[in-house]
């Protein structure tokens, strides 16, 4: 792992009795799209905004570039660029005048026209803003954290209410980042979002961190089960009872769920080999993050053992 851009120890922070973080650790590698993962309440909102510099923090250690942000607010904001959930770019503006008016804050900013480019926005440089369509106007948004030139980006669902092709085209946005060296710290409701973006993921939840790993290595944690699925021809020989054992059957449909799923697939098709059965619909499925998310996310709320 390269140099941390973001570390984090024993943070907290209450709003009177409400503990909203209660002790997060976090580490994010420069240069890495790192996802942080949580339902509304769980903390997410406060953590990433004690990091941007906006709320100070009850307890812990917070370093963000180097900087702690309850001491050095200005010169970590001349190195970070914020992408809002919501924001209001002056209507009546260009693309390129509001992206120069926002250059004109920062010491040292990148010029204007090679981050419309670097967005894809070269044809709507001159397109005022409130023209833009809903897709458009994020990719101002990006281009306004991005013209200072900043070394961290936080994304805060970049994609909320986009139609599956804009969508796409933002993914594509957020991979570049990520080709210019930046480190990018991305809060979305979307797992499958999370999962194609991000080089690691962390799952939040009461405040604290429950769950971290890349989106493949999260789904192996056993909260959810592969699943294998055949249709059984009717009439054939009884299955073998390593796989009967696991097995539940509705009308020829025969499905079985296991953590690790090669021991019974190597069972399975040594037996139809020998039987020559044809396994019609054979598919096996691995728990997506969507999947283990939700498990985490159950067992914490009934009080379990994440």
């Amino acid at each position: 792992m390269s140099e941390a851009a973001i570390e984090v120890r024993g943070l907290t922070k209450a709003y009177g009795k409400v503990q909203a973080v209660a002790g997060v650790d976090l580490t994010i590698a420069a240069g890495e799209i790192f996802a942080l993962l949580g339902p509304n309440g769980a903390g997410k909102t406060t953590t990433v905004e004690i990091l941007e510099g906006y709320i100070k923090r009850d307890s812990g250690s917070v370093r963000v570039l180097g900087h702690d942000p309850a001491k050095n607010a200005i010169a970590l904001k001349r190195r970070i660029g914020i992408v809002a959930q919501e924001n209001s770019p002056d209507p009546f503006l260009t693309v390129r005048e509001m992206v120069r008016m926002i250059a004109g804050t920062y010491p040292a900013p990148r010029p204007a026209d090679e981050v419309i480019e670097l967005v894809g926005l070269t044809d709507k440089a001159r397109t005022r803003a409130g023209r833009l369509s809903g897709g458009q106007q994020r990719r101002l948004d990006v281009a306004c954290a991005l013209v200072g030139d900043p070394d961290l980006l936080f994304l805060d669902e970049p994609t909320t209410g986009f139609d599956p092709d804009a969508r796409l085209e933002a993914w594509a946005m957020v991979r570049g980042l990520r080709d210019l060296g930046k480190t990018v710290l991305l809060t979305t409701h979307y797992m499958d979002e999370a999962q194609q973006l991000a080089d690691r993921v962390a799952v939040i939840a009461s405040g604290r961190i429950i769950a971290e790993g890349t989106p493949d290595t999260l789904g192996g944690r056993g909260h959810a089960a592969s699943r294998i699925r055949f249709r059984r021809p009717t009439g054939g020989p009884p299955l073998p009872d390593t796989v009967a054992a696991r097995a539940t059957e509705q009308e020829g449909q025969v499905t079985l769920s296991i953590d690790d799923p090669v021991p019974l697939l190597n069972a399975l098709t040594g037996w139809a080999i020998a039987h020559s059965i044809a396994l019609e619909g054979l598919e096996v499925t691995r728990p997506s993050l969507e999947d283990t998310y939700l498990a985490l996310i159950g067992a914490d709320r009934a009080g379990g053992t994440a």
